[in-house]
């Protein structure tokens, strides 16, 4: 590890929440920020700035060309190569802080890696896209009692919460079932600005400042619409009944609530998920899949164009299926080109 510089943090110094205690604090702090979309990449790029001295970056997906209006770590280059995001996210932030370390990791979050991926980080950001990881996610933050920041954000409009195990409500006391697909809008429907995930994001790389540095998180739950120009706090309180931070029951955890099969938002794609996640050779799916359709490798993922359908193929052996929302479809695609 290169000897650190802290003139590259005196503005931060100079602000007195943080200090210089504050700051060798964040130097020796370790952070995961699941997803590396567009909450991921901004409270990332915050972060390494600021001086978290670890990162663990984790993502499941590759750059492609719509990702560039708001996933700010990206460029055209990243889209052209199909970079994973974490790799990609990595690259990037290795020429702005070289002297922190960074961790890429290509999964898909579920209940059988999701505490590995946490182990040891002293703050879980939450940059995700959908309310099942969430709620995974409150789960394994409040079993290993490391605290975690949700954040969402959808058109102008957005919401953050700090979550600390044993001391605040969690996120099963704002939202116990996640409601049925389409009964809310979507990134399908409505779309998103930009400047609402950057807001959302740079809310949520504050908070972490905080409790990184000893502080309180602000309490409640907070919604803005950047388009309305409102922001607004609800208290929450915990709940008794609460089954997570009141009763302890690990329901997502545990692998009850949680899908194999996943429409992706915005994507007009699944993705599908093998129950066991055995690796596969990519080399070897390449030389067996040449004779059936448009195959490229890039080292990380492996694609398959046929039939007007694509296949993105990771070396775990979780699939995108683009093209395509229908999930009896994907299954079928996946099990006829990649295996059962």
């Amino acid at each position: 590890m290169p000897e650190r510089n802290m003139e590259r943090y005196s503005r931060q110094i100079l602000f007195q929440p943080i200090g210089k205690q504050g700051q060798e604090r964040l130097l020796t702090s370790r952070v995961a920020v699941i997803g590396q979309g567009a909450l991921g990449t901004v409270i990332a790029d915050h972060l390494a700035r600021a001086g978290v001295g670890s990162l663990t970056l984790v993502d499941r997906d590759f750059v492609e060309l719509s990702n560039l209006q708001r996933q700010t770590l990206f460029d055209e280059e990243d889209a052209r190569n199909r970079l994973p995001k974490a790799i990609a996210a990595t690259q990037k932030l290795a020429r702005v802080n070289s002297e922190i370390e960074i961790h890429p990791v290509i999964a898909d979050v579920t209940p059988r890696n999701v505490e590995e991926l946490i182990a040891g980080a002293d703050l879980v950001m939450d940059a995700t896209d959908n309310l099942e990881t969430r709620l995974l996610l409150n789960d394994a933050c409040l079993k290993a009692g490391i605290p975690w920041i949700y954040g969402g954000a959808i058109g102008s409009s957005g919401v953050v919460m700090s979550i600390v195990p044993g001391s605040t409500p969690c996120l099963r006391c704002l939202i116990d079932e996640p409601p049925p697909p389409g009964a809310l809008p979507s990134c399908d429907t409505v779309g998103v600005l930009n400047a609402t995930t950057a807001v959302v994001a740079s809310i949520q790389t504050a908070e972490a400042l905080k409790l990184l540095t000893g502080h309180a998180p602000a309490a409640g739950v907070l919604y803005l619409d950047v388009w309305e120009g409102t922001f607004d706090r609800m208290p929450l309180e915990r709940r008794p009944d609460c089954p997570a931070c009141a009763q302890g029951q690990y329901e997502y955890l545990a692998g009850q609530r949680i899908a194999w099969t996943t429409v992706l938002c915005g994507r007009n794609a699944v993705q599908i998920v093998p129950p066991d996640e055995r690796g596969i050779s990519l080399e070897e799916l390449e030389r067996r899949l040449r004779p059936i359709g448009r195959v490229t490798y890039n080292g990380f993922l492996l694609s398959l164009e046929v039939d007007g359908r694509e296949l993105v193929i990771f070396p775990n052996g979780r699939a995108i299926i683009k093209g395509t929302t229908d999930e009896a479809e994907a299954r079928t695609l996946y099990a006829r080109y990649v295996g059962t």
